[in-house]
């Protein structure tokens, strides 16, 4: 499955506009456009492995969501539930965002052009400690956790979160 992302910050004023402009994205390039609220990504392996995970439960037909887009959500969110993996996805306001495009290459690399001039670039994927607070709150991180292993290994608690959705209940 060819992926790409488009990273960085923007102003949302109406959700629902939005994300019908990224529906006639999707649909006019034949690509799955998934829009995931950064400041709760722990890096670019936290979206490789929900992208994995989806692609595997979709091939093994134990996927939750009908769209691809959707369980990546899940997996990404952490979260079992459709309802829940919205949690992690985009809302009005100055947002930090990742989308991420699914698809065959060239259309992929067609549409990056249009998501880029939405955004002002930057690499907000990657984990910092500015985002701790909310990733720590998202995905149940504790202190007694963290003071085990260290407050560095965040990401790698998240991966095991990623790893653990469809094993938890």
């Amino acid at each position: 499955m060819y992926w790409k992302t488009v990273q960085g910050t923007l102003f949302i004023d109406d959700l629902n506009a939005f994300l019908q402009n990224l529906i006639a994205l999707s649909d006019e390039y034949d690509v799955t456009i998934q829009a995931m609220d950064a400041g709760k990504i722990a890096g670019i392996s936290h979206i490789e492995l929900a992208i994995k995970k989806a692609g595997r439960a979709f091939e093994s037909g134990n996927n939750v969501a009908r769209d691809i887009g959707v369980e990546i959500l899940r997996y990404a969110s952490g979260k079992r539930q459709i309802v829940e993996a919205f949690s992690i996805g985009i809302k009005e306001g100055d947002i930090s965002v990742v989308f991420l495009v699914l698809g065959e290459k060239d259309k992929v690399d067609a549409v990056l052009p249009e998501l880029d001039s939405m955004v002002c670039k930057s690499d907000v994927a990657d984990y910092s400690g500015e985002k701790e607070d909310a990733i720590r709150s998202h995905f149940d991180i504790s202190t007694e956790e963290t003071d085990a292993i260290d407050v560095s290994r965040i990401p790698d608690i998240v991966l095991e979160r990623v790893a653990l959705v469809d094993i938890l209940k």
